[in-house]
């Protein structure tokens, strides 16, 4: 973009347009890298099921903002292709909890390396902690008033 063209976008654009433009530019990128190691943007869903171990199906769902049936469909490819493994929750067994096998924690690493290079590429620094966190409280604040509705 021309600077001109930037400063009018800034002056006129919602806040949340921009959050959202930096997710979608970060997908770009990850996608375009990740492509090297036969994977989309996506994998976001393996880095989530890493982080967060016997997390469900709707934990994904309500994170990432997707369809149940877009996000089962995902799931299954990774548990097809041995990234994931389902475990029956023994809590309620109509619901499933999710691991990353051996292969799926492998390949975090290496998705961790181009998520920080995306963040040295475009500015974000450890100084920016506490925008992060700011960021991630409003979206938790999101998530609980939709699901009041």
């Amino acid at each position: 973009m021309e600077g001109e063209n930037t400063q009018h976008l800034a002056k006129n654009s919602p806040f949340i347009a921009w959050i959202h433009n930096i997710s979608l530019n970060q997908q770009k990128y990850m996608k375009a890298r990740i492509e090297e190691l036969d994977f989309d943007h996506n994998v976001r869903y393996i880095m989530f099921i890493y982080d967060n171990p016997n997390c469900s199906q709707d934990d994904l769902v309500n994170m990432f903002g997707q369809s149940k049936g877009n996000i089962a469909k995902i799931l299954k490819k990774y548990e097809d292709e041995g990234y994931i493994k389902r475990k029956t929750n023994p809590e309620n067994r109509r619901k499933y909890m999710l691991n990353t096998t051996d292969k799926g924690s492998k390949i975090v690493p290496k998705i961790r390396q181009i998520s920080k290079e995306w963040d040295e590429q475009v500015g974000l620094t450890d100084e920016d902690f506490e925008i992060k966190k700011r960021l991630m409280e409003i979206a938790i604040k999101g998530m609980k008033l939709v699901e009041e509705k």
